[in-house]
């Protein structure tokens, strides 16, 4: 990975050196202090991150653009001190190289995409993410990890279209045991990832017009499941491994009743599990979410969501599944609700954002406050709480990880 960082390094570099007759050449970035500590008294057993404090990190963003006649660069590069792992870090946010035509655009380099029409609800969208930055409050835009891969958008009259390859697999990142209590059946020993070949490259495509009032899009993907499955090594030892998927999906995002209307729909073929008798694999299934949000009144506004995932061959998994272990609901469900005022002339914003899922009895609530002091600086503050009746479901193993968090930031 130090190796792709630096070649990062050296392109953008020369792409500056390239672009010397750039007609436009722009800097920002912004320095923060983000911290956040666990309320519930509780601490994880490891004796280097397991206190209080789920994250500690301060950061300073160099930002660079350029832009010429056919051409562009984009330079996003964080200088990370964590101060839990008292350990330093650059983490290459963005670092591409855009080349325009009249009927299409090329970009190559490290990139963050964002497709589909939910809201924290991801369907089509299998790009990668991190989230023990959303569970520890991190900024939310640090839920969104860049993919290294090459995007062509051809645009037209009657249909337009994206196609992206993404040479090496980068999976989601999840909350990791040593800062937070999580359940697990079994000691995870390792992770085997798929090997860095052209064959395993991830190729999406999303086919998009208007239709009426709505943004129409289709979807075709092939890669990887983001979340590991977990194969057994031994009666106590497992590895993570990602298996094949592809997704067929659509979405639809337009104005409704006044409001926002948005609907979108996929199913993921298995392609290692399609008889669905492999209890390590998750099952093909079939997703979709119904949402909704509208302004009520001045700078007030309400969304609304409701998130299905059908499980196909309910029967083989059932008769698969190895004895002691926590069984999913062959029909699992989730409805969010985002609740968003705007105060003190669009300075202060207080806002809640939450998941429950009848089936699973469980919820993540996510009361924030921001307010900017100056155009250059704000400050944020709010609380994660987890909960559910059963300590092996998605949110209800988190628990005991209820925690405050608190961000500072001066942009420049």
């Amino acid at each position: 990975m130090k190796t792709i960082h630096y070649l990062y390094i050296v392109s953008i570099f020369a792409a500056i050196t390239v672009n010397a007759h750039a007609q436009d050449i722009t800097l920002h970035g912004f320095v923060q202090g983000n911290m956040s500590a666990r309320i519930t008294g509780k601490e994880t057993p490891d004796s280097g991150e397991g206190g209080d404090f789920l994250s500690g990190e301060q950061r300073f963003r160099g930002e660079i653009t350029g832009n010429s006649e056919s051409a562009a660069f984009t330079l996003k590069t964080d200088f990370v001190h964590d101060s839990v792992s008292d350990e330093d870090r650059i983490d290459i946010r963005e670092g591409y190289i855009d080349y325009r035509a009249d009927s299409y655009d090329l970009r190559a380099g490290r990139q963050i995409i964002t497709w589909g029409a939910g809201d924290l609800l991801f369907i089509n969208d299998t790009y990668p993410k991190n989230y023990s930055a959303l569970f520890s409050g991190q900024p939310l835009e640090y839920l969104k990890v860049g993919s290294d891969a090459v995007k062509l958008s051809v645009y037209s009259d009657m249909l337009s279209a994206d196609l992206v390859i993404i040479p090496f697999f980068e999976p989601y990142k999840l909350p990791d045991e040593k800062r937070f209590f999580l359940y697990s059946p079994m000691t995870i020993t390792g992770s085997k990832t798929p090997r860095e070949e052209i064959e395993n490259s991830e190729i999406a495509l999303r086919l998009y017009r208007q239709l009426g009032r709505f943004d129409t899009s289709i979807y075709l993907y092939r890669g990887f499941f983001k979340i590991p499955g977990i194969r057994p090594l031994s009666l106590t030892e497992a590895e993570l491994f990602y298996p094949q998927l592809a997704v067929y999906g659509f979405s639809m995002q337009g104005a409704f009743a006044d409001g926002v209307l948005s609907i979108e729909g996929g199913y993921y073929d298995s392609l290692d599990d399609r008889n669905g008798d492999d209890p390590t694999i998750s099952n093909s299934s079939a997703r979709y979410i119904l949402g909704y949000s509208k302004q009520l009144w001045t700078d007030f506004t309400a969304g609304v969501q409701y998130y299905g995932e059908y499980m196909q061959d309910y029967n083989r998994y059932e008769g698969s599944l190895p004895s002691g272990f926590p069984k999913s609901d062959q029909h699992h469900q989730l409805i969010t609700v985002r609740l968003t005022q705007m105060l003190k002339y669009n300075t202060l914003r207080l806002s809640l954002f939450s998941f429950f899922s009848p089936d699973d009895e469980d919820y993540f609530i996510i009361p924030e406050a921001r307010y900017n002091i100056t155009d250059s600086l704000w400050i944020s503050t709010g609380i994660n709480i987890f909960g559910g009746k059963k300590s092996e479901t998605f949110f209800g193993q988190l628990d005991k990880n209820d925690n405050m968090f608190a961000t500072l930031r001066y942009e420049f």
